[in-house]
């Protein structure tokens, strides 16, 4: 999934010359329209991907349409992080990265969580917060890893 703003756009032109489907839209324009898009991705047998923090932020803290998604369609999450060792990092909310030429990168996965099809309200609530939880190991662990190697 990527936003429908300008910046998106690029996003989506390099998710494309990927092999992938780019799925417009964000927690801010056009959830549910991208949420539908992102679950026939997957009936389809195609991986679908969120940014976490969506367009707007905080940085690192996950929104809940993983989640969501998850209990509609039975698919799990897998929370990952890809730690760099030199980048550029841009003057943005989000301080987006640029990995650098030749720079090493560790990737950090955790184990799938599932979410079952008559989760409750507070269920949800819980593995949504298990899943910020997963997401914050994933990146000290890789940051960390990287340290380690780097």
């Amino acid at each position: 999934m990527t936003s429908r703003s300008f910046d998106g756009e690029y996003i989506a032109r390099i998710i494309q010359k990927l092999g992938f489907t780019a799925v417009r839209g964000s927690s801010s324009r056009g959830a549910v329209g991208a949420l539908f898009g992102m679950r026939q991705q997957l009936e389809q047998g195609h991986p679908v991907v969120f940014t976490i923090d969506g367009p707007r932020g905080p940085l690192y803290v996950a929104k809940p349409g993983p989640v969501l998604l998850a209990k509609k369609t039975g698919a799990p999450i897998g929370c990952f992080y890809v730690a760099v060792e030199k980048a550029w990092i841009l003057n943005s909310w989000d301080r987006m990265m640029v990995p650098k030429p030749f720079s090493r990168a560790f990737i950090y996965a955790s184990s799938p969580i599932y979410v079952p099809a008559a989760a409750t309200d507070e269920q949800m609530t819980a593995l949504h917060q298990q899943m910020q939880e997963t997401l914050e190991r994933c990146r000290m662990k890789a940051e960390e890893a990287l340290g380690k190697i780097g």
